[in-house]
Formats: structure tokens, sequence, C-alpha cells
């Protein structure tokens, strides 16, 4: 029999109902059941079913309820589980029997296993333990004391359910947490953990703006319901996703303050599949499996080494799965592309470790030697196996090797890898003849094999015994399942005919390859000979239509047959929900090799040649429906023709679009800079004047590009493309906030401008010069930059560089608090981008109209010119852009007295920043939140925006904008009564004012 407390008293004897009568049997058998092995005396049956009220009769009453249970429990073999002890009754079960004891017992055992680190188990034992729930525990009954049990109960399942939902944050199983943390919070809104949890799981999910409305909406509720402030938990995990990013989350969580809500440790899950088919390589698998596990005083690492085909990676995939239970905290999985002549980079690789370790894209330290530090910090509280496929050589794999035991590394490589200190070497060589045979029934089947086992011994032994050269013939023999083994092992046994005898180290690779090669029609050879030519890391069909001139269907046929071949891999679906394939590297080097010898070395050029053309054209027609808003001066290219499909599918999502490319983008320009194609190279760096290009390219994609035009435009002995990439380079060091930077190189595209007597050019570089003094508070010198470019502007009646030029020279002027030449600039700007048709130009120029009315305290009409901004980026799709106009929106808003309505919208505002990299935007959305906070006189949360902007912008050349937060700090203390501190600060920020002219300077001075 089984018995049920977690809900209605109920019991069963396999599937049946046991009959238990009325509210007082059942109140009696609850009260033994809760005490089973202890002696419940009858005066206390009698106070628990009667409370104060008992009738004379109740003892007598509880001898026949003890009575009936047992003659019910006979008929299913348990007559004696109740039996009279004096001085009352005992019942006497297994612990299985009972609910309550199974769900304690999985309570203890996941409350274990998270402790071991073990979140997916703790997990999966908690969610069984909670669906032994039916109802509220001992619904039905409404005796006193049963209550009190009731309510402990119910609040051990709410214990339990909030340990499970913070295993699975642990164990990254956030799937559907957030519609039932929404759904709990519903009815437990005062519960502060419920609340951290959820606030975790949104920002975990990139929904920082829910996450940081979810404390507020928290913070209401228990202000007007229990008249408190959150408690220093949520506190601190409110503040660590206000300053964005798991660095700060990070160090919360090894505060034990902050178990609940605030520690989440998301848990990468990286390792490829074991094929199906892996065969052999018993004793390497044990072996590795026990060097493997955690032990000693260091990480252990395994090198597998051996000659190409040996099936390196397959080994090291399969000991990697048959760990990945000992290393609860994840499997990191990097392949490192050492055969190709383009190895990852350690930087990249630690990037995207870093990533699935929980670190934001926008807090990535740029050095590789910061990157590796944070990452041995990371992993030095964890249990996590790396595996890292394919190393070039020791200087690769070393930044991307932990630091402490309870870690462990399985690097495969050709190169033996010597140099690494503190490594055990696992020498792959082909498998041995039966191995091999078994591989080969495995991937043609048996029934084939057993029809011709002499054959199928021939052709293993022809192959090498290789496991590449045998998976390829097998493709082969899967495409053509009418012929027998033997014609095949005929022809291979014929030396000429095998091509470079499969049995020969890396020419076996080689061998194999070119075996599976030589069975494609034409057409598939052209391709797989074109896509290793160009080389780019992974692909799309329809730029393999560019490279062999077909249409985008034709070439998905082509790639599928070559996926068919075992020649190409499919690796999934990008953002826009198109397929995407790669190369392996031993593949892609071979094709190169055939495409040299096989094809005219012009055809291959014009190949590559039309694939970036093509490129270039999607780019051109993404921005072709709003002009940019910077200065243009390259001459027009000749895109490749791309078909109205492909265009269509662009443009109505180019952010996906380049997100997508980025890596094919940046590989593809060092491809054409190795062929020779200087000119497109530098069109290339020159096209992320298209909008979307530019918003959706990260700086170390744009990094390679540019860097690879620079060389272009300096090998061809171009020095107007070289003065052009100059102001590119200028631009990019600006965005990254590296203002010495851009006006190093924006001084030197200037001075080969002046040499080549290009007006155009020489505006460009003035005007980035003018820009990259704003934010260093270099105002007079700016506004002369800037003034010089809109005279030679003006004189080239150039309407994009006048709108651009006028504008930032307005809000340069704004900065000084020259208001009239400031509204004179930005008129002309808003005129200038009208006659051009640069939607852009005009959202940014209305922008910046709106912060000239909200200087001026001319609230309406800031707040209208912030709104028909923030509506411009909206339609483009620029999402950092209109964040900034709804920032500059939320404070006219602000200023009116409208508090409520700009909190959400700034929350979403530093969302959006955070996500982009954006650190500039990211610090003034948190200063202008810290104002609202301030004018809400919320102080605690106030300083915490200002303290987490200080952070941002203290590592930035940005001394007037950290005197305007200074300003607001002098605000805050004498908000809390502190005047003297208060003084102090305002006159730091007025003499930082004073230094460089700023605006501020005459309004502390009471001169509007």
């Amino acid at each position: 029999m089984e018995f049920r407390l977690l809900g209605p008293v109920s019991a069963v004897a396999g599937d049946e109902a046991v009959p238990l009568g009325g509210a007082k049997p059942k109140a009696l058998l609850a009260t033994l059941l809760l005490e089973h092995g202890r002696v419940v005396s009858a005066s206390r049956l009698v106070d628990i079913l009667w409370a104060d009220d008992p009738p004379d009769t109740a003892r007598a009453l509880i001898q026949t309820y003890v009575s009936t249970l047992r003659r019910t429990f006979a008929k299913h073999g348990a007559g004696d589980l109740i039996t009279t002890a004096a001085p009352g009754y005992v019942i006497r079960i297994e612990p299985d029997m009972l609910d309550v004891e199974v769900f304690t017992g999985l309570l203890a055992q996941g409350r274990a296993a998270a402790a071991a680190g073990d979140h997916a188990g703790a997990a999966e034992l908690l969610r069984r333990a909670d669906a032994l729930w039916q109802g509220p525990a001992l619904s039905g009954l409404d005796a006193a004391e049963l209550t009190v049990q009731a309510s402990r109960l119910d609040e051990l399942r709410t214990a339990a359910v909030e340990e499970r939902i913070a295993a699975e944050i642990a164990a990254g199983l956030w799937g559907d947490l957030v519609a039932e943390l929404t759904v709990l919070i519903g009815h437990r809104p005062t519960n502060e953990r419920l609340r951290g949890q959820l606030m975790t799981v949104l920002y975990r999910l990139g929904r920082q703006a829910e996450a940081l409305a979810c404390y507020r909406e928290g913070r209401d509720v228990l202000i007007a319901e229990l008249g408190v402030e959150p408690g220093p938990e949520l506190t601190a995990l409110h503040h660590a996703i206000l300053r964005g990013g798991t660095e700060q989350l990070a160090v919360a969580a090894q505060s034990p303050e902050l178990a609940g809500p605030g520690t989440v440790h998301p848990v990468p899950a990286q390792l490829p599949p074991v094929p199906a088919d892996f065969t052999g390589r018993a004793a390497e698998l044990e072996a590795l499996a026990q060097a493997l596990l955690p032990a000693g005083g260091s990480p252990a690492v395994q090198v597998i080494a051996g000659p190409g085909g040996t099936g390196k990676s397959t080994l090291a995939t399969a000991v990697a799965h048959r760990l990945a239970e000992h290393f609860p905290d994840g499997q990191l999985y990097a392949e490192l592309r050492g055969m190709s002549d383009a190895p990852a980079e350690p930087g990249e690789v630690l990037a995207r470790f870093l990533r699935a370790l929980g670190v934001e894209q926008a807090q990535l330290p740029e050095g590789l030697g910061e990157r590796a530090d944070l990452y041995r910090s990371l992993l030095a509280q964890r249990r996590i196996l790396v595996v890292l496929d394919d190393a070039a050589s020791e200087q690769q794999v070393r930044p991307l090797l932990p630091g402490h035991a309870g870690n462990a590394v399985v690097i495969t490589s050709r190169d033996r890898l010597a140099g690494l200190s503190g490594t055990t070497l696992t020498d792959l060589r082909v498998l041995e003849p039966d191995e091999a045979l078994l591989l080969l029934r495995r991937l043609a089947g048996d029934e084939r094999v057993d029809e011709d086992l002499d054959a199928a011994r021939r052709i293993v032994e022809y192959c090498g015994n290789l496991p590449l050269a045998l998976r390829i013939v097998s493709a082969r023999l899967a495409g053509r399942r009418a012929l027998p083994l033997k014609p095949l092992a005929d022809r291979l046994a014929d030396e000429s005919r095998r091509l470079n005898h499969l049995s020969a180290g890396d020419v076996g690779v080689r061998s194999s390859i070119e075996l599976s090669y030589r069975a494609l029609d034409p057409d598939c050879r052209t391709t797989l000979r074109r896509m290793g030519w160009f080389g780019v890391p992974d692909f799309s069909p329809w730029v393999v239509s560019w490279l062999v001139e077909s249409s985008p269907a034709e070439a998905e046929e082509l790639v599928e047959q070559l996926v068919d071949a075992q020649l190409v891999e499919f690796v999934g679906v990008d953002r826009m929900g198109g397929l995407r394939y790669r190369l392996h590297d031993l593949i892609r080097l071979y094709a190169r090799e055939c495409a040299a010898l096989e094809e005219p070395a012009q055809d291959l050029a014009d190949a590559v040649a039309r694939a970036l053309r093509g490129w270039l054209g999607l780019i051109h027609r993404t921005a072709a429906d709003s002009p940019p808003a910077e200065i243009r001066w390259r001459r027009p290219f000749s895109p490749h023709d791309v078909s109205e499909e492909l265009t269509a599918l662009v443009i109505a999502d180019p952010w996906d679009w380049f997100e997508a490319e980025q890596s094919a983008l940046a590989s593809g320009v060092e491809r054409a800079l190795a062929l020779g194609l200087y000119d497109l190279v530098c069109e290339f760096a020159s096209a992320r004047n298209a909008s979307a290009f530019m918003g959706a390219n990260r700086f170390a994609a744009r990094t390679r590009v540019i860097e690879a035009a620079l060389t272009a435009a300096r090998r061809a002995g171009k020095p107007h493309d070289e003065a052009v990439i100059l102001t590119e380079l200028g631009q990019l060091r600006y965005d990254q906030d590296h203002y010495t930077e851009a006006r190093r190189q924006f001084r030197a595209a200037l001075s080969l401008f002046r040499e080549l007597n290009d007006l155009p050019g020489q505006a460009a570089a003035l005007a980035g010069l003018g820009i990259a003094c704003r934010e260093p508070g270099r105002f007079a010198e700016g506004v002369h930059f800037l003034d010089q470019a809109a005279t030679l502007l003006h004189d080239a009646r150039d309407d994009i560089g006048i709108g651009y030029s006028r504008r930032i020279a307005g809000s340069v002027r704004l900065e000084l608090g020259d208001y009239d030449r400031a509204l004179a600039d930005l008129t002309e700007s808003l005129a200038a981008y009208r006659r051009a048709g640069s939607r852009l130009g005009e959202g940014h120029t209305l922008r910046t109209l709106g912060l000239y009315h909200r200087a001026r305290d001319e609230w309406a009409q800031a707040e209208r010119r912030c709104a028909e901004s923030a509506a411009i980026f909206h339609d483009l799709g620029d999402e950092l852009m209109e964040a900034y106009a709804v920032r500059a929106l939320a404070k006219a808003r602000m200023r009116q007295g409208h508090h409520g309505e700009a909190l959400p919208r700034l929350e979403w505002a530093l969302s959006v920043s955070h996500t982009m990299g954006d650190r500039w935007g990211q610090g003034a959305t948190l200063r202008v939140l810290g104002q609202l906070h301030l004018a809400e006189h919320r102080l605690d949360l106030a300083e915490a925006c200002f303290d987490a902007a200080h952070d941002i912008w203290q590592s930035m050349d940005v001394p007037v904008w950290q005197a305007r937060l200074e300003l607001d700090r002098s605000r805050l203390l004498a908000a809390r009564g502190d005047t003297g501190a208060a003084q102090t600060a305002r006159a730091r920020a007025r003499s930082a004012f004073h230094d460089h002219g700023a605006r501020e300077i005459r309004e502390l001075d009471g001169d509007h």
C-alpha cells in the first residue's frame, strides 16, 4: 500500500483507491502516518480530532476508526500496519510507502546533488519531488494541529520549488522558468528569493530591462504591503544587473548572502555528438578516461596526436562525453583550425568561451592576457572539461588552459605539442585491421560486407585502416546501394587508380579525399575547388552560387551532394533561417590545391571577386533606402548582380544578415588581400558607411577588415585608399572610445589627403578630428576642425557632408553654451540631410535639436524632437540610436515631472546599450537613471547608478561628463544632508567646467 498526504489524504493499493472514511478517520490516519514508528497516545488523538469539545464517546470512536482502518487494510494484505501500544497506537510502514517520506528523501538527495555541483541532477530530483504533490498538504482536514503540520509541509514544498528553480538556473535549464516564476510570484508577491530568481533568468535571457522592471515592481509591493525596502540580497542582485554583466554577478555569487537569486553559473554543453558508428579505440578510451578524472593539484591535460584522418577528434569527443558527468559545471569545445592558413586566434576562442561562461559581450576584456586571466578565474571554482580540437601549436593552446585542479583538457593536434609542460600524450595511429573492418560494417552495413567479406577486407587494407578514408569510401557506397564491394576493391587495388596510396600518413588523408573528389561530377568538383579557394570558415549556398555562377537553388543542390559525399559539413541554421555549411580544414586545403592545379588563376580570382561583389551589392542595397549620415568620398563600385529573392530577404532584416556573415565577411576580405584584389578589399573597409553594416559589425571583425584594407592600400601603393582607410580606422577607434588614437589616425589621413589635394577627403578627416575632440572636452579645438570641414563641403555642395559636419559642430557648440550658433548649425544640418534624403542623418540631427531645446528648458519642443528622432530610428531598425533618442526623450519627460513612464524607457535603453557593447551609452543612461532615482528620493538607487556610470567613464577620456556626474553627486550628498561634501563635489565639478569652457560654468554662476 501507499499513503498520500501531499494533497487530499488518501491510500492506494496497486491501482485501486482504498476507502478511508470521513474526515475524522482520515485525520487519525494522517496523525499516525506523520508520526509513523512512534506511539501516538489516545488522548492526543482526541485532542487533534475534537480540540476543546470532545464527545463523551471520543475514545470509543477512536477505537472504532482504528478497527475500521485495520479491516480495510486487511483486504489489501496490510491489516497489521496499525497496532495498539500503550498509551495509544502506532503505524509501522516502510518509508517508500508514504509520499511525505519519498518527498523528503528526494529533497535531501537534490540538496546533496546541488551541494556537490550536480545542478542538473539536483533539478531532476527536485522535479520528481514536486511531482508527488496533488494539492495543498492534508487538504480537506481542519484539525488545528494538522493545519500546522500542513503549513510546514507546504513551506517545505515552496522551498523545494525555489531550490529546484535555483538548480535549473545553475544548470542552464531555463526553459519555461519565466512563465513559472511569474505565476509563483503572482501567488507570493513578497517572496524575494523567487523574485530574484526571475530577475536572474530575465537577465540571462538578455531581457535586462524586464529584470530591472521586476525589481521595481517587487520593491513597490514590499513597501505597500510590508512597509519595508527589499533586503540586501535582492538589492545587491539589482545593483549587479544595473551595472550590466556577469563580472558583477560573479562577484555577488561568491557572497553567501546571495546564494539564492544572485548565484548563476551557466553550464555550457558544447560537445559535438559522437558519431553513432564510433568504433574501436577501447584501450585509448579507457586510458584517457582514467587520466582525465579530476585528481591532483593541477588540471589534467591530455594531448591526442597523430596523422590526419586517424580519428583524433572523434576519440576526443567520445572520451569527453563519457566523462561529462564528472564535470558538472560544463564542457567547452573549440575547433582551432590548426591545419588551415588562418588558425583560430586564442583571443577569439577565449571570447567565445567567456560568453559561454556567462560573460556578456560588452564585458569582454580586449587583451589576450586579460581574457586568459578572467577565463582562469571563472574556472577556478568550477569543474569543467575543455576540448581543443585541431591545435596548431603550443602558442595557440597555452592561453586556453585552465590553471586549477578539478578541470581537465583534451587537445587534438597533428603535432605532439612537446613544448607544453604537464601533459600526457596519446599517440594515435590507424585502426587495427579488425577495428577497421568493424567500422566498415557499421558504415556500409553488415549485409553488404557479409556478401563479400574478402572484398571488404581488401578495401580496409587499401584504405590503410584510416577512418577518414573508410568513411569517404563508405559514403560513395551509400550513394550506390546496388554496387557490390568487389568492383570498388578492384579499382582500389590498382595503385594508378587509387591515387597516392591511401595507407601513407598524411598522403593517406589526401588520397582519401581525392578518391571522393574524383567520384564527383564536374559541377561538384568545381564547387569544392572554388569553396576551398575562397576559404571562408562557413558559408551559405548563395555564396556558392556566386563562386560557381549558378542560381542559389542549384548551388544548394551542389552543396548537398558534397554533404552526402562527406566533403562538406552541415553546421546549422543561421539567424535568418538559412542553411550554413563548412569544409573541414584538410578538405579545404586539398580543394585549394586542386584549384591551383586545375583552374586558371584568373578564373579563380574572378570567382572570389564575384563573391565579394555580391556581398558588396547586398550592402549597397540595404543602404539605398536611407543614405548614410556621414561623409561619403569613395568612388562607386560595380557590385555583382544579386537575385531579388536574396535581396528582399536581406533588406527585410539586414541586422541579422550582417550578424550571421561577420566571420565570413572578414575572412573573405583577408582572402582577397592574399589574392591581390586590393580595390575590393579597400571597398569593403568603406562599406561600413551602410548603417546596418556599421550597426551589426563587431569591433573585432571591423578591425580585421580595416587592417586588411590598410595593408592592401599600402601594398598597391595607393595613398588615396590608404588615407580613406586611415579615416575609417579613426572612426573605429572613436567608436571604441579610444579618442586619442582616433585623433592620431584622423591626422594621418588628413596629411595624406592634403598631399593629394583631395578636398572631400580633407573634409572627412577634419570632421573626424572634430568629433574625436567632443567627448574629451576639447570643444574649441573641435569647432575649429568642424568649421574647416563645413567650408570645404559647402564648396563641394555635398549635402550629406554638410549635414554631418554642421550636426557635430552644433553639438559641440551646445556643449560650449553657444546656443545661437548651435541652433543655426543644427537647422542647416537638418535642411541638408532632408535635401539629400538621408533619414538616418535626419534622425541624428532631430535628436541633437532635442538636446538643444532641453538645455534651453524648452521641454515641449525637446520632447517633440526626441520623439521624432526615436520614430525614425525605429523605422530604420537602428536599435542603438533609437535607445539614444529614447534616453533623451525620457529625460525631457522627467524634467516635466513624468517620472513613472521614464523609468521603463531608460531601463530598455540601458539594456540595448549593454547588448550592443556601447560603453558610452551605458554610462550616459545610468547617469540619467540616477537622476530619476534622485528626483524620486530613492537615494541608494541613485548612488548605485552614479557609481556604475563612474566605473564606466573613469577609464575613458571624458572629463566634462565626469564633472557632470560629480555635480549629480553633489545634489545627492545635499539630499542626504551632507552639505560640506556636497559643496566640495560641486566645486570640483565647477573647476572642470571652467577648464573646458563647458556651458555649465555659466549655469552654475547664474548666467543663462
